[in-house]
């Protein structure tokens, strides 16, 4: 997807989803939070702290909350992306073009401002060990132009790889895993590469 300047430009890429999204703004830019492009994304910030971004999917559209694990969330609106992953941020989907309760979203907003502002945060963790898996070390020692490839990607895109491998439970799956990432380490891309930017 090309680089956006404009929040405007974002929502003219995304017509499926032009009310919902033009609605959300209007709520976001309501409060005092800060709007700004990141991830080639709509970004709201409060002192230089991202509180909420707004995107636009295939399925579904909404908002996500970066520290939304602190939200009360008493209507069970919120969903987490990636369970057992992620661990602060949360999710609000809308599968329709248009929102139903917009005094709901203001108060889930609100909350989520006031909970920056009593600095509520969960960081990311950083320095996490990577452990590669058994069968991706010894393809690694078996060929060693697939070795180099893989030891010049950033350390956060051979934790991804290794990961992806070890979670799989059945030994087909770590060996059809394997061999499914092998170009791509070898191109130099990172296991979610093709999502990124869009």
């Amino acid at each position: 997807m090309k680089k956006i300047t404009s929040i405007e430009e974002y929502i003219e890429l995304h017509p499926k989803w032009g009310t919902l999204l033009s609605t959300l703004r209007a709520v976001l830019l309501s409060t005092e939070l800060e709007e700004n492009i990141k991830w080639n994304s709509p970004v709201y910030s409060l002192n230089g702290k991202n509180v909420i971004g707004l995107g636009a999917f295939k399925n579904h559209a909404g908002i996500w909350f970066f520290q939304g694990v602190f939200l009360d969330d008493v209507q069970n609106m919120l969903v987490n992306a990636q369970e057992g992953k992620t661990k602060a941020l949360r999710q609000w989907r809308f599968e329709k073009n248009e929102v139903d309760n917009i005094e709901l979203v203001k108060s889930y907003v609100v909350e989520a401002i006031e909970n920056q502002k009593l600095g509520k945060e969960i960081k990311p963790e950083r320095n996490k060990e990577l452990v590669l898996p058994i069968m991706l070390i010894e393809s690694l020692n078996k060929n060693s132009s697939f070795k180099n490839s893989f030891e010049k990607l950033s350390l956060s895109k051979r934790r991804e790889y290794a990961d992806y491998i070890s979670q799989a439970k059945r030994e087909t799956t770590k060996i059809s895993r394997l061999e499914k990432i092998a170009p791509m380490i070898e191109a130099g891309k990172g296991l979610h590469d093709k999502y990124k930017n869009c």
